[in-house]
């Protein structure tokens, strides 16, 4: 990429973290290196997380790490059920879905808020979102979440994600800004919290209260 073109992020402020590199066989992603680029002016293709210090990016490795055995427990309690059949039903997908979903469950009985969204990593999320919607595109972003987003929703995790619940548009400005994900965890938001959504088992496996700035 040349130096002169608009939108190109300094190697030069790269922090180099002590971060363990993830398990392919997980496929859950390594922690976020340090970045000094906004959201805003990343190209929209380009995942970014940051601006990050050292200390932000250690933070949000604490969550990386309790994702990583949750995908490992996760995968565990999956590989378990029998296997979904190729041409399977809508009724024998949710059947396989209730099952995994009730597996979760019973195995993380004693789960409460802030088990993945670590209270280290929370205020790191919350001021990057900050960022995002603080910018100039903040107000659109917003209206395009709220649009279909109902308030006023109990939640409690390990619990089921509401079934009368729509799952909320998640901008790409968004997902650029917070850690990746691995394929079985959805960020999503009811209200004002961020929620940590498990696809396969329909399950909230953790939240953030007002993580949507006012």
């Amino acid at each position: 990429m040349s130096a002169t073109r608009t939108g190109v992020v300094s190697l030069a402020v790269t922090v180099a973290l002590a971060v363990p590199a993830c398990r392919r066989d997980t496929g859950v992603p390594a922690s976020p290196p340090a970045t000094s680029e906004s959201p805003a002016n990343a190209p929209a293709t380009k995942r970014v997380v940051g601006p990050l210090s050292p200390e932000d990016a250690q933070a949000l490795a604490t969550m990386n790490d309790r994702l990583k055995a949750y995908i490992e427990e996760h995968q565990k309690l999956e590989r378990s059920l029998p296997a979904v059949p190729k041409e399977a039903t809508p009724l024998q997908i949710d059947q396989n879905q209730r099952a995994l979903e009730k597996l979760v469950r019973a195995t993380r009985s004693a789960a409460k808020p802030g088990d993945l969204f670590t209270p280290e990593a929370r205020p790191v999320i919350k001021r990057l979102l900050a960022t995002v919607f603080g910018g100039p595109d903040g107000k659109q972003l917003k209206s395009s979440i709220m649009d279909e987003n109902p308030v006023g929703i109990k939640l409690a995790v390990n619990s089921r994600y509401p079934d009368s619940v729509p799952l909320s548009t998640i901008p790409p400005e968004v997902l650029q800004t917070l850690p990746k994900l691995p394929d079985e965890l959805e960020y999503r938001f009811i209200g004002d919290r961020l929620v940590l959504f498990d696809v396969h088992a329909h399950v909230i496996a953790d939240f953030i209260e007002d993580a949507l700035p006012k």
